[in-house]
């Protein structure tokens, strides 16, 4: 069964006098191409939870879609932020995705306290904020942030696949799927492959595109 987030973690910081809260996720630290993405949502005050926001990932793409257009009316403000194939392969993913929701919360203004998604990271200052371990699950916050990030970089990798033709990435994205590895094996990375991911490490000397 298919978790519903709630309002309950939101309604506490409301309670509790903190009115701006704010849910922050991210898009895309799995795949062996493109950008990670991160939103942040600043929700209102005892909103009207939107019928079918959940995890982004439980989601089909129209209906994602669908959801965005009125995540972004509801919202009192959203921000948007990323960290590119460069920065990821510099910092590694995980601190790429802190970096990524970082400049998300920069770009929502101000704010009392954030809902991010994952694990606790000890050196990270994202500001006031509690991590939740599948927040997309259970927060409605966080959900809705999840379903930006994923519409926003979903959108990119499909203009991406406009100028790198070949890896399917307006199918797939970006992700490992087997399309796209028998793509890489024979093309050889783009500049916009994750160099120090696993899968696209035997393909670095293959001919492919000029390196970045």
């Amino acid at each position: 069964m298919i978790a519903v987030p709630t309002l309950e973690t939101e309604q506490a910081l409301w309670s509790s006098g903190m009115l701006r809260v704010v849910g922050v996720d991210e898009a895309g630290r799995g795949p062996l191409a493109g950008p990670v993405v991160a939103a942040a949502c600043r929700i209102p005050v005892n909103c009207q939870m939107i019928e079918g926001v959940r995890d982004s990932k439980t989601l089909s793409a129209a209906r994602r879609e669908q959801l965005f257009v009125e995540i972004a009316r509801q919202a009192e403000a959203v921000g948007v932020g990323a960290a590119s194939v460069e920065e990821i392969e510099r910092l590694n993913i995980l601190r790429a995705t802190y970096l990524a929701m970082k400049r998300a919360l920069a770009r929502v203004g101000e704010y009392d306290h954030a809902l991010v998604d994952g694990c606790e990271v000890k050196g990270l200052d994202l500001g006031p904020h509690t991590a939740i371990v599948d927040g997309d699950a259970t927060s409605y916050a966080i959900a809705s942030a999840s379903i930006v990030a994923k519409v926003i970089r979903d959108r990119l990798m499909k203009r991406l696949a406009l100028r790198y033709p070949g890896y399917a990435w307006e199918r797939n994205v970006g992700y490992g799927t087997e399309e796209h590895l028998r793509a890489l094996a024979r093309l050889g990375p783009s500049p916009f492959h994750r160099r120090t991911f696993g899968p696209v490490q035997p393909t670095l000397f293959s001919v492919g595109f000029p390196a970045r």
